[in-house]
């Protein structure tokens, strides 16, 4: 019912605006061409200020209505996010500013400066000044942008601080798969041609002895709150694009080109939970690159969880490389090993009473 009530009103508006053009053809030429263009400019350059009065009201009310559900609304869940904010919002500060001083100079010129027979027109072909304002004021403005821009940039791709746990992202149609280094801190060689979708879907290099304790997980990526975490991220099939929105952040996945970025969260997903009301809060992993039909889908969670909460997950944990050699897994053997010694008891105890 709304929808055809739109549907509606948008009928009306063009038939109102048709009728309009057509009352005032007739009127042009009862009027006569000259004194109906005199009419239509002063009609014209009062709708001018009209619009510009209620485009401005509308741009506020719209900000009002809509910030809260724009990111804006929560602040950075990374330190690193910060110089991002506040990057944002100086751009929103001088772009802002420019943008309002100039709809409103155009629409009052369009109003102060129609016709007038009374007016003489004051023609110039250059202005040595007037070129160099709007020439070097726009230039410092962006190169001060820019170089904020670019020092943001060299600290979230360069070094993390020594103590920053690393974990590997690849995004794949349509999901993204995690590796933690093992105890050794330390990933083991990978080869896409090993790539096997059922038993190694990051094509790791078996026989090398520093990957037979990397743990893979999918989906689901844990780091823990206040502790640097640096990404490598990479693609097993087309380019991918890693979206932090939360922490205001992101970086191309490319396949055969690893690139890094790194950052700090500041709360856990409890937390935030509890900062925006909503129990079912999610930090949320995004692909932000086009890559194919199931883009839509491609959708990752990042859990941020307490040192201690992180410690317990990792010990239930085992090795990707046990997942593809069970037979290896010492927790399988032993495991084994304690299921036949308990089928072996009764046997004894019968030996025993024959005896």
């Amino acid at each position: 019912m709304t929808m055809l009530l739109t549907i509606a009103v948008i009928v009306l508006v063009f038939v109102v605006i048709f009728q309009i053009a057509k009352a005032s053809e007739y009127v042009s030429l009862l009027k006569g061409e000259e004194a109906s263009r005199q009419q239509n400019n002063k009609i014209n350059g009062f709708l001018m200020v009209a619009f510009l009065v209620l485009g401005l009201i509308g741009v506020w009310y719209c900000n009002e209505v809509l910030f809260d559900k724009t990111l804006l609304a929560q602040e950075s869940a990374s330190v690193e996010g910060e110089r991002v904010d506040s990057m944002l919002w100086l751009t929103l500060a001088v772009t802002g500013v420019v943008f309002i001083g100039t709809q409103i100079v155009l629409f009052w010129f369009a109003y102060k400066y129609q016709e007038d027979k009374n007016r003489k027109v004051y023609f110039f072909s250059h202005s040595n000044t007037l070129e160099a304002i709007w020439t070097i004021i726009p230039a410092i403005a962006l190169t001060v942008l820019v170089v904020i821009g670019l020092r943001n940039w060299f600290l979230f791709t360069g070094e993390p601080p020594k103590s920053a746990m690393v974990v590997e992202i690849t995004g794949k149609q349509f999901g993204w798969i995690f590796r933690y280094p093992g105890k050794d801190g330390a990933f083991g060689k990978k080869y896409y041609k090993n790539i096997d979708p059922a038993s190694n879907t990051l094509g790791l290099l078996w026989d090398d002895k520093l990957g037979q304790d990397d743990l893979v997980t999918e989906q689901t990526m844990y780091v823990v709150k206040g502790k640097p975490v640096k990404l490598i991220i990479g693609s097993r099939d087309v380019i991918h694009d890693v979206g932090l929105t939360h922490f205001r952040l992101k970086m191309d996945a490319v396949p055969g080109i690893p690139t890094t970025i790194w950052f700090t969260p500041k709360f856990t997903t409890a937390e935030m939970k509890e900062k925006t009301g909503n129990p079912n809060f999610q930090y949320e992993i995004s692909c932000d690159q086009m890559c194919g039909n199931g883009h839509y889908s491609m959708k990752g969670v990042v859990e941020v969880v307490s040192q201690e909460d992180y410690d317990l997950w990792i010990a239930k944990q085992s090795p990707y490389y046990f997942a593809a050699f069970p037979e290896k897994d010492p927790a399988a053997k032993s495991s084994a090993a304690g299921d036949s010694s308990k089928t072996a008891k009764p046997a004894e105890s019968k030996t025993v009473a024959k005896m």
